[in-house]
Order: C-alpha cells, then sequence, then structure tokens
C-alpha cells in the first residue's frame, strides 16, 4: 500500500489500531530507559531523556506510549493522515509528555530523507517492504543506534498467511526471523539477543509475528 492508500484507511475510522501500544513493544521496551545508557549527542550534551525512532509510527500508538514512560521519541510515517491523528492523541497528554514528541511524514524508502539521530532505541514495528528495501531500512537503523542502544524488529511472519490470522498476504514483502538476522549481517556491529516467532492473539485467532532485537555493545 502506498501513502494515499494508507490515508484513506486511517480516515476511515478513528483509530485504526487502536490506542494500547503493541504488547511485544511494552514487554521487551518496559523498563528499558532505566537501564540504558545516554551517550551525548551531535551538539555534545547529554539528553535528558533516552532518545527513540519509531519508524513507520502510523497513529503514534507505540510513539505515545513511549513518551508517557520517559523517552524523547522521533515519530516517522508516510501517512500524513496517521501523524495528525497521532498528533490529535497527544492533545490529550499533559504539555510536558507532548513536547518529548516530534512527528515527521517522509517516505522512509526516498533518498536523503533525514530521520535524525542518534537514538537509545530503534522501533521498525510492521514496516513491510520488499526485502532489498528492507536490508538497506535494518542496516540504517543499526548505524543510528548508540552504544547500548536497542533495535526492535516486528512484523507479520512469512508463515503467517498459511499458519495464522490477519495481515498483509504478499510473500514479498513478509519476512523470518532469520531473514532479519541476515539483512544485520556480521558487521553491523549488533548482538542478536532475540530472534524468535510470537504468538499474538487476534479476533479471528493467533497471527504470528517476526521478533528480532538486536543491541549495540558498549564498548
Amino acid at each position: 500500500m502506498d501513502a494515499a492508500e494508507w490515508d484513506t484507511r486511517y480516515v476511515q475510522s478513528e483509530l485504526v489500531w487502536g490506542a494500547p501500544p503493541n504488547n511485544t513493544v511494552v514487554e521487551f521496551v518496559h523498563g528499558l530507559d532505566r537501564r540504558i545508557p545516554r551517550v551525548p549527542g551531535p551538539d555534545g550534551t547529554v539528553p535528558e531523556f533516552p532518545r527513540a525512532l519509531d519508524l513507520a509510527c502510523g497513529e503514534g500508538r507505540n510513539a505515545l506510549w513511549l513518551a508517557t514512560h520517559g523517552w524523547q521519541v522521533h515519530a516517522v510515517d508516510f501517512s500524513q493522515v496517521g501523524i495528525d491523528k497521532g498528533r490529535t492523541v497527544a492533545t490529550r497528554l499533559t504539555r510536558s509528555i507532548r513536547e518529548r514528541i516530534t512527528w515527521q511524514c517522509a517516505d522512509l524508502t526516498e533518498p536523503g530523507v533525514d530521520i535524525g539521530g542518534p537514538y537509545e532505541l530503534v522501533l521498525m514495528v510492521f514496516l513491510h517492504l520488499p526485502a532489498g528495501q528492507r536490508r538497506e531500512m535494518v542496516r540504517r537503523a543499526a548505524r543510528l543506534l548508540t552504544p547500548g542502544g536497542m533495535l526492535l524488529v516486528l512484523g507479520h511472519d512469512s508463515a503467517n498467511p498459511e499458519r495464522g490470522h490477519g495481515g498483509p498476504q504478499d510473500p514479498e514483502i513478509l519476512f523470518t526471523p532469520e531473514d532479519v538476522v541476515t539483512d544485520l549481517g556480521d558487521d553491523s556491529g549488533l548482538r542478536i539477543d532475540t530472534a524468535q516467532q510470537i504468538l499474538r492473539p487476534t479476533e479471528a485467532g493467533e497471527a504470528i509475528d517476526a521478533l528480532v532485537i538486536a543491541t549495540k555493545p558498549v564498548h
């Protein structure tokens, strides 16, 4: 789907994905803000809050949750409608939380798109791209991490169309945990902490997700 199709989908209901964050994100990220080391940014100063990048943030459910749990968040999506809905939800939060989120409407596959950095956390959640673009995005995300930073990649597993429920059916944009590990390669400098399938309950039955968590060692 392109940006216009997602705009149409997002405008048809209040919140397509609902307000709560993804359960897997919460499980693996909760408390990370207190454990992860913070390093100086490009201006040489140590940030007050750990920094997170939410790639393909949609309506911002994960970005909003991160901001309420002590993160400075940069949320990016190519759907302007999705970004606007995220901003609208953020108006219900306190000013201090709202000010910890920056929103950017951009197509991440376009060359030259500046998404800032560095970050203590990068989320790549349900961002489905053809294999070549996925590999470039995963490796770019790895380069944005600070020492000790975490990359979390989560999406519909390649086995989902046959054995799970929901999600895209195009095998060209689905992936396995092993695919993401291969995308990162041995030269990414990251340590693979988790690479597994996750079963996610849906109204129709259990969906099968692929999860990879990798961290950049502190030297």
